[in-house]
């Protein structure tokens, strides 16, 4: 795990899902401070990170923000702390982490039904150039 960058934040997310996959183009495009990197979790890199950190694999299947050496989020907490780094009003949306983990409530039903609502890819997504920088 040495060669993950220590001064950013590591999304890992579910590369075949449509709404992952518009999810991490809207965060790069409010990234301002170039504080995220990302990962699909399917990849082998995605499975040694949640290995490494001791999740299960199994059941983690949507996101998890990684913050090398300090700590690990998942679900709707990790939409809370991705929101902070944010500068605009978008960052309104980790005040919203007072409700806790019953936030996961609504996360977890969008999460069940993401692939009926979204759709899903057959293979993750290929960065372009212009954002090849943003993914490990």
């Amino acid at each position: 795990m040495q060669d993950l960058p220590k001064n950013k934040k590591i999304i890992l997310f579910d590369g075949v899902c449509n709404l992952c996959d518009n999810s991490v183009q809207f965060i790069i495009k409010y990234d301002k401070k170039d504080v995220f990197r990302f990962v699909a979790l399917q990849s082998d890199l995605g499975q040694e990170i949640l290995n490494y950190i001791g999740v299960n694999t199994k059941s983690i299947d949507s996101i998890l923000l990684y913050e090398p050496g300090i700590a690990y989020y998942y679900k709707a907490e990790a939409i809370f702390q991705i929101a902070k780094e944010f500068d605009s009003w978008y960052k309104l949306v980790y005040y919203l982490r007072f409700l806790g983990k019953s936030a996961n409530f609504l996360y977890d039903f969008v999460a069940k039904n993401r692939y009926k609502w979204y759709g899903k890819k057959d293979s993750c997504m290929l960065p372009t150039p212009a954002i090849k920088s943003k993914f490990l």
